[in-house]
């Protein structure tokens, strides 16, 4: 892994920044397909948007992990949505079974030509372009606890609150 990723991969682990991430450069990182991964990226997130649902991308969870899309609810809910753009991407990284812990349902989205049965049957489905996307599959609920539910919450806020500073300061949010 280069160094320069690897170094913003450990900022948002560490929970040391919460300035904006590119999101080509880390996606291009193993078999992942860079331009697939940001349309069914941008798809997902309009289809959220549609469920009155707040998104942040590349969302750091407590446990150094990072959640492709985390998703936020007018009623606290909370969910994430892992995004695979390819059947060797899905093979390859199992992180996504650690989720659970860190949300009330657990989502994948694929494009319409992803082999969908290979996705877990304990997961919902999201078939998404670049232009929005479609719920196959609805997601079991597992409620969260009070106090991840705050903590999650406030992790959420605040990274969107210090993006949204970043983009019009980029020079406060400088490594």
């Amino acid at each position: 892994m280069p160094a320069d990723k690897a170094a913003i991969l450990e900022r948002m682990e560490n929970n040391l920044d919460l300035s904006p991430v590119d999101l080509a450069e880390l996606s291009g990182c193993g078999p992942c397909r860079p331009e697939a991964t940001l349309a069914i990226c941008r798809g997902t997130a309009r289809f959220l948007r549609s469920l009155n649902l707040a998104c942040v991308l590349e969302f750091p969870l407590p446990s150094g992990r990072r959640a492709d899309i985390a998703a936020l609810g007018p009623k606290g809910e909370f969910w994430i949505i892992e995004v695979k753009s390819s059947l060797e991407d899905f093979r390859v990284d199992r992180k996504w079974q650690e989720y659970r812990q860190h949300c009330d349902r657990l989502f994948f989205s694929v494009a319409i030509e992803f082999p969908q049965e290979v996705l877990p049957p304990d997961a919902g489905l999201v078939v998404a372009d670049a232009y929005g996307g479609q719920l196959l599959r609805p997601a079991p609920e597992h409620r969260l606890s009070a106090h991840t539910r705050k903590a999650l919450t406030l992790r959420f806020a605040r990274l969107a609150a210090a993006r949204c500073h970043a983009s019009i300061d980029p020079p406060a949010f400088a490594p």
